[in-house]
């Protein structure tokens, strides 16, 4: 009888270890979701051999990576960096689209307004899901200007490249990049160019939404009954 008891109550700890495991992992994936707040929205105009092939808005979390997130202005040499007529040189089928070689354009360059490359910021943020945007690298420490954005879960990037955002919008014209000029050895089929980016202004498009909630509230209270 004393054996039964004392399985059960081993049975009844083990139980309660795994939910307290399990509570306590719940709880750290809500803290990071609290943390991985957007903070700038960007947006990258894409051609395809000339054609329109669509917009994307990415999301940054410029509050998680804010050094890598700042990767934006002008370079050692005083020169305006910017995406804007940069081509996606690699286009791997079935994993990721790449660009931002703002000197080159063909994977061999890219420059930091930090002045050459600068170190990894951290690795919060994890490639969960297709559409994370993150730091192409040639080893620790070698951020410049150059990312990619992956079309597949990709978790075996975890803790070797620093993701900084996600796709908002647009990941229909990820796949169509991928899908239409994309190789499984990275070279591209076709030219994909950068034709134009910017941020997306944040500002006014949250007085919208203010705007939008007190017209609401007005229609809902002093309407016409």
């Amino acid at each position: 009888m004393l054996r039964k008891t004392l399985v059960a109550l081993l049975a009844l700890a083990f139980v309660c270890l795994l939910i307290s495991i399990s509570r306590r992992r719940v709880q750290e994936d809500k803290d990071v979701e609290r943390v991985l707040e957007i903070t700038h929205r960007v947006y990258l105009d894409v051609d395809i051999d000339g054609q329109h092939a669509g917009r994307i808005i990415i999301g940054l979390y410029g509050e998680v990576v804010p050094k890598t997130v700042g990767e934006k202005g002008r370079g050692g040499h005083g020169k305006a960096l910017h995406y804007k007529g940069t081509p996606f040189h690699r286009i791997v089928s079935g994993f990721v689209i790449q660009g931002g070689d703002i000197t080159y354009g063909d994977g061999r360059g890219g420059e930091s307004i930090y002045g050459g490359t600068f170190p990894d910021e951290n690795f919060i943020i994890k490639h969960s899901h297709a559409g994370v945007v993150s730091m192409v690298n040639s080893g620790p420490d070698t951020n410049g200007s150059q990312f990619f954005i992956t079309s597949v879960k990709a978790s075996w990037l975890d803790g070797e490249h620093v993701a900084f955002g996600k796709v908002l919008q647009g990941m229909d014209t990820v796949y169509a990049i991928e899908g239409g000029a994309g190789t499984y050895n990275g070279k591209p089929r076709k030219k994909v160019i950068i034709v134009d980016s910017d941020l997306v202004d944040l500002f006014n498009r949250e007085i919208a939404r203010q705007i939008k909630v007190i017209v609401d509230y007005l229609d809902r209270n002093f309407g016409k009954s």
